[in-house]
C-alpha cells in the first residue's frame, strides 16, 4: 500500500481476532498507517496481510523493518513485555493491548525504557476518548456534578466458558476479571476523577472449578480455578473521593449500573466503559435522570457488524492520538503512565484481597487531559 511519510508507519505484532478491529479500524484516523503484520503462525498473517493489503513478515523481521515506526502489540497479556521491551530497545515507538505488562513492575521497565531513548509508549484500553468518556469528562470538569465524593463500578457476569472454547487461562494467575477486565473501568474512572491513593479488598474463588460448555475441543471438560473470581474493592483517589468497584465472574444476572459518580452537587450514570458510545444520565441535586445519547455523536455511533452489532467500536484511536503527540510534540492519553498507574492499581486490589491490609498505590500518577470535540474531530480521517 502507498503511504504518506507523514504518517506514523505501523506494524502490528498478534493476527488474532483483536487485529481485525484494529485493522479495520486503521482507515477511520488520520496521521497513521498499516505497512506489515507479523505472528507466530505465519498463516494468521499472510491472512491479515492478504485482507488489509499489508505485508507479513515474521517478528523478527518487522522488528528490524526501517519503514516501521510503532510496533502495534496485540500479543497475548504474557507475550505484551518481551515484545514491547523488543520494539522499544529497536527504536520504534509502542502501542500495545491490555494490560501494559502483567506486573506493575514491568510496567514501570517498559515506561522507563521508552523515556530514556526518546520514545512514546501506550496502552489500551482508549475506550474513555469516545463519545461517552469525552462527554463524561467535560460534564465533571465543568462541574455538573460538584466535587466527586462516591461512586460504583460493576464488571459482572458468568465468565467466558460458556462461549470461549478455551477459557482456561482467565482463571489463572495473570488473568480473572481484574486484570482482565479492569482496565476498562479503573482507566475511566483515573480520566475521570485522576489518580488513585489506597485500596482495601476482599477476594474469593465462586467455584474451584469451572466447566466448559462451549464449543470446541476442550467442551464438556473441566479445570481447576487458581486466582480470584470476585472481589469487592474499595479505592480511595488523590482528590478524596471513595469509589466501589466489583468485580467478579460469578454472577448470573444483576441490575447494577456499569459506573456511578456521585458529587456535591449530583450524580452521573456512565454507559459501559468497554465501548466508547452509550447513553449518559445526568441527575442535577436530585431530579430525575436526564439521559444524554451519544448515538450521533463522533465516536459514539453503533459501527461494529461483527459479534456486538450493538456497540460503537473506534480502537486506534489512542493509536492516532499518540501519533499526533509524536507529531507535535505532545503527550499521548492513553499513555504509558496512565496504564501504569492502572496497573500499579489493579495490582493493589488484587493483593489487598489476598492479604486483607489497605494497600498504598505509588504515587505519580496522572489523569490524562481531557480530549475535546476539536481535536478528536482532527483526529478523524
Amino acid at each position: 500500500m502507498t503511504t504518506s511519510r507523514n504518517n506514523l508507519r505501523i506494524g502490528v505484532i498478534g493476527c488474532g481476532n483483536i487485529s481485525m478491529t484494529y485493522l479495520r479500524n486503521a482507515a477511520l484516523f488520520r496521521g497513521i498507517a498499516l505497512v506489515a503484520c507479523a505472528d507466530l503462525s505465519s498463516e494468521m498473517a499472510e491472512l491479515r496481510a492478504r485482507e488489509y493489503d499489508i505485508r507479513a513478515q515474521t517478528v523478527d523481521d518487522l522488528l528490524k523493518a526501517d519503514d516501521i515506526d510503532l510496533v502495534l502489540n496485540l500479543t497475548i497479556p504474557t507475550a505484551h513485555f518481551d515484545i514491547s521491551m523488543s520494539a522499544l530497545s529497536a527504536g520504534k515507538h509502542v502501542f500495545t493491548e491490555k494490560p501494559l505488562a502483567v506486573t506493575a513492575a514491568g510496567g514501570r521497565k517498559l515506561v522507563a525504557e521508552a523515556r530514556s531513548r526518546k520514545l512514546s509508549i501506550g496502552s489500551a484500553p482508549d475506550t474513555f476518548l469516545g463519545a461517552a468518556g469525552r462527554l463524561a469528562r467535560r460534564l465533571v470538569d465543568e462541574g455538573r456534578i460538584g466535587r466527586p465524593v462516591t461512586g460504583t463500578a460493576f464488571m459482572m457476569g458468568r465468565g467466558m466458558e460458556h462461549w470461549h472454547p478455551n477459557p482456561q487461562f482467565y482463571y489463572q494467575p495473570g488473568g480473572g476479571p481484574v486484570l482482565d477486565m479492569g482496565p476498562y473501568y479503573i482507566t475511566m474512572l483515573v480520566n475521570l476523577i485522576g489518580p488513585a491513593k489506597r485500596v482495601v479488598a476482599i477476594s474469593s474463588i465462586g467455584s474451584d472449578e469451572r466447566l466448559i460448555t462451549a464449543d470446541g475441543p476442550f467442551k464438556g471438560t473441566s479445570f481447576k480455578v487458581g486466582t480470584p473470581t470476585t472481589i469487592q474493592a474499595l479505592v480511595e483517589f488523590v482528590n478524596g473521593a471513595v469509589i466501589s468497584i466489583g468485580m467478579s465472574w460469578d454472577v448470573f444476572k444483576h441490575s447494577n449500573h456499569p459506573i456511578e459518580l456521585h458529587g456535591t452537587e449530583g450524580s452521573l450514570r456512565l454507559p459501559d466503559p468497554d465501548t466508547f458510545g452509550g447513553t449518559l444520565a445526568l441527575s442535577d441535586k436530585g431530579a430525575n435522570w436526564e439521559e444524554i445519547s451519544t448515538a450521533e455523536s463522533l465516536h459514539g455511533q453503533i459501527n461494529w457488524p461483527f459479534n456486538a452489532p450493538d456497540r460503537a467500536n473506534y480502537r486506534m484511536i489512542g493509536v492516532a492520538d499518540l501519533a499526533n503527540a509524536v507529531a507535535t510534540g505532545g503527550k499521548p492519553r492513553s499513555s504509558g503512565d496512565l496504564a501504569l498507574h492502572v496497573l500499579e492499581i489493579m495490582e493493589a486490589i488484587l493483593a489487598a484481597g489476598t492479604t486483607g491490609k489497605a494497600i498504598d498505590i505509588p504515587e505519580g500518577g496522572a489523569q490524562p487531559a481531557a480530549l475535546s470535540e476539536t481535536e478528536a474531530a482532527a483526529l478523524a480521517a
